[in-house]
Protein backbone atom coordinates (compact mmCIF):
# COMPACT_ATOMS: atom_id res chain seq x y z
CA UNK A 1 0.00 0.00 0.00
CA UNK A 2 1.24 3.58 -0.95
CA UNK A 3 -1.38 5.63 -0.10
CA UNK A 4 -2.10 5.05 3.33
CA UNK A 5 1.61 4.01 4.25
CA UNK A 6 1.61 6.54 6.85
CA UNK A 7 -1.47 8.59 7.99
CA UNK A 8 -0.26 11.61 10.90
CA UNK A 9 -3.87 12.67 12.67
CA UNK A 10 -4.33 15.90 14.64
CA UNK A 11 -7.33 17.30 16.33
CA UNK A 12 -7.40 21.02 14.70
CA UNK A 13 -5.13 22.45 12.04
CA UNK A 14 -5.10 25.21 9.88
CA UNK A 15 -5.39 23.63 6.34
CA UNK A 16 -4.03 19.91 5.90
CA UNK A 17 -2.35 21.14 2.83
CA UNK A 18 -0.59 23.70 4.39
CA UNK A 19 0.87 21.17 7.32
CA UNK A 20 1.68 18.33 4.45
CA UNK A 21 3.82 21.04 2.76
CA UNK A 22 5.66 21.94 6.12
CA UNK A 23 6.14 18.56 7.35
CA UNK A 24 7.77 17.43 3.95
CA UNK A 25 9.87 20.50 4.22
CA UNK A 26 11.47 19.47 7.32
CA UNK A 27 11.14 15.83 7.31
CA UNK A 28 11.61 13.20 5.05
CA UNK A 29 7.71 11.82 4.36
CA UNK A 30 7.70 8.58 2.26
CA UNK A 31 5.32 8.78 -0.46
CA UNK A 32 1.74 8.01 0.31
CA UNK A 33 1.75 9.56 3.87
CA UNK A 34 -1.40 11.24 4.98
CA UNK A 35 -2.05 14.31 7.18
CA UNK A 36 -5.39 13.94 8.50
CA UNK A 37 -7.53 16.63 10.44
CA UNK A 38 -10.68 16.47 12.70
CA UNK A 39 -11.11 20.24 11.70
CA UNK A 40 -9.87 23.04 10.19
CA UNK A 41 -9.80 27.12 10.67
CA UNK A 42 -8.55 27.49 7.27
CA UNK A 43 -9.67 25.01 4.76
CA UNK A 44 -8.51 25.62 1.39
CA UNK A 45 -10.75 24.49 -1.85
CA UNK A 46 -10.20 25.39 -5.70
CA UNK A 47 -10.42 29.21 -6.82
CA UNK A 48 -9.26 30.16 -3.40
CA UNK A 49 -12.17 29.28 -1.94
CA UNK A 50 -12.64 27.65 1.60
CA UNK A 51 -13.97 25.10 3.11
CA UNK A 52 -16.64 24.66 5.29
CA UNK A 53 -16.52 21.39 7.59
CA UNK A 54 -18.28 20.92 11.42
CA UNK A 55 -15.64 19.60 13.68
CA UNK A 56 -15.02 15.84 13.91
CA UNK A 57 -17.89 15.02 10.62
CA UNK A 58 -15.96 14.76 7.87
CA UNK A 59 -12.62 13.30 6.26
CA UNK A 60 -10.20 16.25 5.88
CA UNK A 61 -7.17 14.92 4.62
CA UNK A 62 -3.92 15.63 2.41
CA UNK A 63 -1.56 12.82 0.71
CA UNK A 64 1.81 13.38 0.43
CA UNK A 65 2.75 11.96 -3.50
CA UNK A 66 6.18 11.86 -5.18
CA UNK A 67 5.04 10.92 -9.07
CA UNK A 68 7.62 11.69 -10.78
CA UNK A 69 6.86 9.08 -13.72
CA UNK A 70 4.05 12.19 -14.75
CA UNK A 71 5.21 14.87 -17.51
CA UNK A 72 4.29 18.33 -15.81
CA UNK A 73 2.24 19.26 -19.02
CA UNK A 74 -0.17 16.01 -18.00
CA UNK A 75 -0.31 16.89 -14.10
CA UNK A 76 -3.77 17.12 -14.47
CA UNK A 77 -3.81 12.74 -14.61
CA UNK A 78 -3.37 13.03 -11.15
CA UNK A 79 -6.17 15.08 -10.25
CA UNK A 80 -7.86 12.60 -12.49
CA UNK A 81 -6.67 9.16 -10.26
CA UNK A 82 -7.48 11.48 -6.87
CA UNK A 83 -11.02 12.61 -8.01
CA UNK A 84 -11.46 8.22 -9.18
CA UNK A 85 -10.64 7.28 -6.06
CA UNK A 86 -12.79 9.14 -4.20
CA UNK A 87 -15.39 7.94 -5.95
CA UNK A 88 -14.63 4.36 -5.73
CA UNK A 89 -15.35 4.88 -2.13
CA UNK A 90 -18.62 6.77 -2.60
CA UNK A 91 -20.11 3.79 -5.04
CA UNK A 92 -19.89 1.45 -1.94
CA UNK A 93 -22.84 3.90 -0.56
CA UNK A 94 -24.25 5.79 -3.54
CA UNK A 95 -24.25 4.78 -7.09
CA UNK A 96 -25.06 8.20 -8.68
CA UNK A 97 -21.24 10.24 -8.04
CA UNK A 98 -20.26 12.23 -10.65
CA UNK A 99 -17.19 14.16 -11.54
CA UNK A 100 -17.67 17.92 -11.85
CA UNK A 101 -14.67 19.21 -13.38
CA UNK A 102 -12.10 19.71 -12.75
CA UNK A 103 -12.33 17.65 -9.67
CA UNK A 104 -15.87 18.18 -7.82
CA UNK A 105 -17.28 15.61 -6.65
CA UNK A 106 -21.24 15.64 -7.44
CA UNK A 107 -23.73 13.83 -6.05
CA UNK A 108 -26.68 14.22 -8.35
CA UNK A 109 -26.79 18.31 -8.39
CA UNK A 110 -24.88 18.65 -4.78
CA UNK A 111 -21.28 18.41 -4.31
CA UNK A 112 -20.06 16.27 -1.33
CA UNK A 113 -16.51 16.32 -1.78
CA UNK A 114 -13.46 18.84 -3.38
CA UNK A 115 -9.87 18.36 -3.98
CA UNK A 116 -6.75 20.72 -4.45
CA UNK A 117 -4.37 19.33 -5.95
CA UNK A 118 -0.67 21.65 -4.99
CA UNK A 119 2.25 20.34 -7.43
CA UNK A 120 5.69 21.29 -7.42
CA UNK A 121 7.55 21.37 -10.44
CA UNK A 122 11.19 21.36 -10.59
CA UNK A 123 12.03 21.71 -14.40
CA UNK A 124 10.93 18.72 -16.48
CA UNK A 125 9.75 16.63 -13.58
CA UNK A 126 7.36 16.87 -10.62
CA UNK A 127 9.31 17.08 -7.38
CA UNK A 128 6.06 16.68 -4.97
CA UNK A 129 2.21 16.87 -5.54
CA UNK A 130 -0.12 17.22 -2.04
CA UNK A 131 -3.50 16.15 -2.83
CA UNK A 132 -6.14 18.02 -0.41
CA UNK A 133 -9.40 15.84 -0.15
CA UNK A 134 -12.83 17.74 2.08
CA UNK A 135 -15.12 14.83 1.85
CA UNK A 136 -18.48 15.07 3.76
CA UNK A 137 -19.63 12.43 5.67
CA UNK A 138 -21.43 13.24 8.79
CA UNK A 139 -22.64 16.97 8.62
CA UNK A 140 -26.09 17.85 8.08
CA UNK A 141 -26.21 21.17 8.30
CA UNK A 142 -23.82 23.72 6.28
CA UNK A 143 -23.98 27.28 7.39
CA UNK A 144 -21.39 29.29 4.90
CA UNK A 145 -23.02 30.69 1.45
CA UNK A 146 -21.54 27.21 -0.55
CA UNK A 147 -24.87 26.78 -2.45
CA UNK A 148 -24.90 22.78 -3.05
CA UNK A 149 -22.82 20.94 -0.02
CA UNK A 150 -24.50 18.05 0.90
CA UNK A 151 -23.03 14.91 2.45
CA UNK A 152 -23.59 11.18 2.94
CA UNK A 153 -25.70 11.20 5.73
CA UNK A 154 -27.37 13.61 3.84
CA UNK A 155 -27.81 11.04 1.08
CA UNK A 156 -28.66 7.62 2.75
CA UNK A 157 -30.28 9.01 6.47
CA UNK A 158 -27.12 6.71 8.17
CA UNK A 159 -24.26 7.77 10.51
CA UNK A 160 -21.04 6.74 9.51
CA UNK A 161 -17.71 5.46 11.11
CA UNK A 162 -14.98 8.26 9.84
CA UNK A 163 -12.32 5.59 11.01
CA UNK A 164 -14.08 2.84 9.10
CA UNK A 165 -14.60 5.55 5.91
CA UNK A 166 -11.14 7.11 6.07
CA UNK A 167 -9.44 3.37 5.31
CA UNK A 168 -11.76 2.65 2.10
CA UNK A 169 -11.08 5.76 0.85
CA UNK A 170 -7.35 5.85 1.13
CA UNK A 171 -7.35 1.62 -0.12
CA UNK A 172 -9.92 3.25 -2.84
CA UNK A 173 -6.88 6.27 -3.85
CA UNK A 174 -4.31 3.80 -3.78
CA UNK A 175 -6.05 1.48 -6.24
CA UNK A 176 -6.10 4.69 -8.82
CA UNK A 177 -2.87 6.02 -8.23
CA UNK A 178 -1.11 2.42 -8.66
CA UNK A 179 -3.03 2.47 -12.12
CA UNK A 180 -0.97 5.94 -12.54
CA UNK A 181 2.63 4.98 -11.55
CA UNK A 182 2.17 1.84 -13.89
CA UNK A 183 1.33 4.43 -16.64
CA UNK A 184 -1.84 3.07 -17.12
CA UNK A 185 -3.03 7.16 -18.61
CA UNK A 186 -5.23 5.66 -20.94
CA UNK A 187 -7.40 3.49 -18.38
CA UNK A 188 -7.74 7.05 -16.13
CA UNK A 189 -8.50 9.38 -18.79
CA UNK A 190 -11.03 7.20 -20.08
CA UNK A 191 -12.76 6.51 -16.75
CA UNK A 192 -12.73 9.80 -15.43
CA UNK A 193 -14.72 11.13 -18.78
CA UNK A 194 -16.80 8.34 -18.56
CA UNK A 195 -17.97 9.92 -14.90
CA UNK A 196 -17.94 13.38 -15.83
CA UNK A 197 -20.61 15.39 -14.49
CA UNK A 198 -23.28 16.17 -17.41
CA UNK A 199 -20.74 14.55 -20.33
CA UNK A 200 -22.90 13.85 -23.39
CA UNK A 201 -25.70 16.27 -22.32
CA UNK A 202 -26.84 19.84 -23.19
CA UNK A 203 -26.84 22.54 -20.85
CA UNK A 204 -26.51 26.50 -20.21
CA UNK A 205 -22.65 27.40 -19.41
CA UNK A 206 -21.39 31.09 -19.59
CA UNK A 207 -17.81 32.46 -20.40
CA UNK A 208 -16.66 35.94 -20.68
CA UNK A 209 -18.83 36.26 -24.27
CA UNK A 210 -22.00 35.48 -22.27
CA UNK A 211 -24.33 32.31 -21.90
CA UNK A 212 -24.28 29.55 -24.56
CA UNK A 213 -25.45 25.84 -25.11
CA UNK A 214 -23.17 23.22 -25.01
CA UNK A 215 -22.24 20.01 -24.19
CA UNK A 216 -19.54 18.40 -22.33
CA UNK A 217 -16.90 16.11 -25.01
CA UNK A 218 -14.36 15.03 -23.47
CA UNK A 219 -11.10 16.55 -21.47
CA UNK A 220 -7.41 17.30 -22.84
CA UNK A 221 -4.73 15.91 -22.10
CA UNK A 222 -3.65 19.30 -20.46
CA UNK A 223 -6.85 19.36 -18.31
CA UNK A 224 -8.78 21.65 -20.50
CA UNK A 225 -12.30 21.25 -20.83
CA UNK A 226 -13.78 20.32 -24.84
CA UNK A 227 -17.13 21.76 -24.82
CA UNK A 228 -19.42 21.07 -28.18
CA UNK A 229 -21.72 23.79 -29.12
CA UNK A 230 -25.13 24.34 -31.19
CA UNK A 231 -23.06 25.52 -34.33
CA UNK A 232 -20.99 22.30 -33.97
CA UNK A 233 -17.69 23.91 -33.19
CA UNK A 234 -15.74 22.86 -30.20
CA UNK A 235 -13.76 25.17 -27.48
CA UNK A 236 -11.25 24.75 -24.92
CA UNK A 237 -11.77 26.36 -21.31
CA UNK A 238 -9.23 26.26 -18.71
CA UNK A 239 -9.43 26.69 -14.72
CA UNK A 240 -11.73 29.46 -14.04
CA UNK A 241 -12.71 30.32 -17.87
CA UNK A 242 -15.96 28.68 -17.78
CA UNK A 243 -19.14 28.45 -15.22
CA UNK A 244 -21.90 25.57 -15.17
CA UNK A 245 -25.62 27.12 -14.61
CA UNK A 246 -27.94 25.07 -12.74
Amino acid sequence: MIIGSKIYFFEQLTSTNSEAVRVMKENHIPEGSVISAGYQSAGRGQKGNSWESSEGKNLLISIILYPSIINPGEQFLISMAISLGICEFLRNYIPECKIKWPNDIYVFNDKIAGVLIENSVMGDKIEYSVAGIGLNINQEKFLSNAPNPISLKMVTGLDYDLTKCLYQLLSGLDRWYKQLLSGNFQKIRSDYISSLYRVGDWHDYSDDEGVFRGCIDSVEADGKLKLLRENGCHSLYGFKEIAFIQ
